[in-house]
Parts: structure tokens; sequence; C-alpha cells
């Protein structure tokens, strides 16, 4: 004899949910952001000590397994083709204030003083690699400073 099939019980079903697609899961999503990420992908790694890593779907790249630049292509769909910049203290609110339309505060790694560049609006190549450039060098000289405080303990 066949068991009867296990009910579910009053439990409803589940309102069919739009998948929400991922930032990155399959790579930049149009030509313009395949371009950028290129670019940002040169820039990135020609400094020292770099490597590039998938990490919350999105590329980004790390000096001495310091995080410094994340390529962000629609986020959570807000729109912007950008990046989010290490920086030293002090710059993020610099930056805002001077170029709204170019810099802004990034989600979750704002307020630690991060710096989001827009790469879909008028900041220049040179612009743009010099806040890479500075990322780099904030974060490898917080990492270095992280490392001599556990050195001394």
């Amino acid at each position: 004899m066949k068991p009867a099939p296990r009910s579910r019980g009053s439990r409803a079903k589940r309102p069919s949910q739009t998948k929400r697609p991922s930032n990155q899961a399959a790579g930049p999503s149009g030509a313009a952001a395949r371009a950028a990420l290129a670019r940002v992908r040169r820039a990135c790694l020609a400094l020292p000590d770099t490597t590039e890593k998938i990490a919350w779907g999105s590329p980004t790249f790390r000096v001495k397994e310091r995080l410094f630049v994340m390529f962000m292509d629609n986020h959570h769909g807000d729109g912007r083709l950008a990046i989010w910049c290490h920086a030293a203290p002090g710059a993020q609110e610099a930056f805002v204030a001077s170029d709204p339309d170019g810099y802004y505060v990034p989600p979750y790694v704002g307020p630690s003083g991060w710096i989001g560049v827009r790469l879909d609006r008028s900041l220049g190549a040179s612009e743009i690699g010099a806040r890479i450039r500075a990322a780099h060098e904030s974060a490898a000289e917080a990492g270095a400073a992280q490392r001599e405080k556990r050195r001394r303990r």
C-alpha cells in the first residue's frame, strides 16, 4: 500500500519573488562597464603587491590582502558605474564637498571614510588613477600600521 502524500498543512505558498540580479556575478553588465573595469584593473594591478579577488560578487583589489578598491556596476540598482576607494582620514569629506557629481559616500564602507568615485561622470582618467594610487597607498600604510601594532603586543 502506498503511503498518503504528506500535507503541507496550512502553510501558504510564498508569492513568486523576483530574483534581484547580482551586481557583478557574471561580470560587468555592458560594454561601458567592461571597458571601465579593464581600465581600473590595469591601474590597480600596475601597483606593487596588488591582487584581484572577486568578493561579494564584485572585482576587488587588495594590497597585501588589504582591500583598497572595489568595482561597482549598478550596485543594488543605484545606477552608478563606480569604484569605492580606501581613503586617508578627512579625504572623503573634502572630495565629496568639492565635486558631489563625481564623488559620493558609498554604502557599507562610507562610514569608515571610503570614497565612491563615479566612472560614468566627468572625472578624467588621470583623476581616477590618482584616487586608485592614493587608495593603494592609504591601505598599504594602514595595513603596515596594523601589523606593527600586532607585533608590539
